[in-house]
C-alpha cells in the first residue's frame, strides 16, 4: 500500500516513520511512504505556498498551483483517495481506517496549514475530507499522521497477533474491557478473581459484561448504536 503525503514540513515525518510497529511495518515493505513538499513545485523566486484570501479575512490560504502539481506529480495507482486533512471533513472513526485499508492501493494525504486551502483544491482535485474531530490544529501533519498509523496498523503483518485486532475499542462497537497483568495484587488493589479462575467461558462473559456497562456509561452515544444494531440484546 502506497502513502503520499503532500506536506509543507517532511521532517515532520522522520522519527514517527522510523519508530515502533510503524517504523517496522515500513521497513518490512508492508506500506511505503513518499513525501512531497508542495514548495518544490512553486513558479516565483520566493517561493511562495500561500496568498491572502479574495474578499480580506484573516490569516493566508494556500495557493492552488503548487498542491495541484505535487499531485499531479505522482503516480497513480489503481485504487486511489485523495484526502484533506480538514475540520471540515467527516469525523475519522475505525470504520474508515478499515475502509482505506483494505478497500485502496494508494492514499494521498494533503496536509492544510494557515487557514485552509484554496476552494478549487476541495473542488476539483481532492476527493474526500476527514477530521480528527470539532477543534483546530496547527497543521495537517498531525490528523495525517493519526490517519497513516490508523490504517498502516490494520494492514496484514504490522500487528503481531492479528487476532487482536478483532478484540479492541470500536472493532465490534463497543469500548474494550477492563485488562491487567501481574501482580495480582497492587497497593491492595486486586485483579478480578474471574480473571484467574481459568474459566474462559466466565472470562468472556464478564468481558463481554463490561464491555457494554463502560461503553453504556462512558460513551452512551455509541452505546446507543449498539443497541439499534442489537435489537435482540437482552440489555
Amino acid at each position: 500500500m502506497r502513502f503520499d503525503l503532500i506536506t509543507l514540513f517532511p521532517e515532520f515525518f522522520t522519527s514517527p516513520l522510523q519508530s515502533g510497529l510503524l517504523g517496522k511495518a515500513l521497513a518490512r515493505n508492508i506500506a511505503q511512504v513518499y513525501l512531497t513538499n508542495p514548495r518544490d513545485f512553486t513558479q516565483d523566486k520566493h517561493r511562495r505556498v500561500d496568498d491572502e484570501p479574495y474578499g480580506g479575512g484573516v490569516g493566508m490560504l494556500l495557493k492552488p498551483e503548487p498542491l495541484f502539481a505535487a499531485v499531479e506529480s505522482l503516480p497513480i495507482l489503481p485504487r486511489r483517495e485523495i484526502i484533506l486533512m480538514s475540520p471540515q471533513g467527516e469525523p475519522l472513526k475505525q470504520g474508515i481506517l478499515q475502509e482505506l485499508a483494505h478497500n485502496y492501493d494508494q492514499l494521498l494525504l494533503i496536509c492544510g496549514h494557515y487557514e485552509g486551502v484554496d476552494e478549487r483544491v476541495r473542488q476539483h482535485l481532492v476527493t474526500r475530507e476527514i477530521s480528527l474531530g470539532d477543534f483546530v490544529l496547527t497543521c495537517g501533519e498531525i490528523p495525517a499522521l493519526a490517519l497513516l498509523n490508523g490504517v498502516i496498523r490494520l494492514r496484514p503483518g504490522t500487528v503481531g497477533k492479528e487476532a487482536s485486532l478483532k478484540f479492541e475499542s470500536f472493532e465490534e462497537g463497543l469500548l474494550d474491557y477492563p485488562q491487567y497483568t501481574r501482580p495480582p495484587v497492587f497497593r491492595g488493589w486486586e485483579v478480578p478473581d474471574v480473571l484467574r479462575s481459568g474459566n474462559h467461558a466466565q472470562i468472556e462473559a464478564w468481558q463481554k459484561e463490561q464491555q457494554q456497562q463502560r461503553t453504556r456509561d462512558r460513551r452512551p452515544d455509541l452505546w446507543h448504536a449498539w443497541q439499534q444494531a442489537h435489537p435482540n440484546s437482552s440489555d
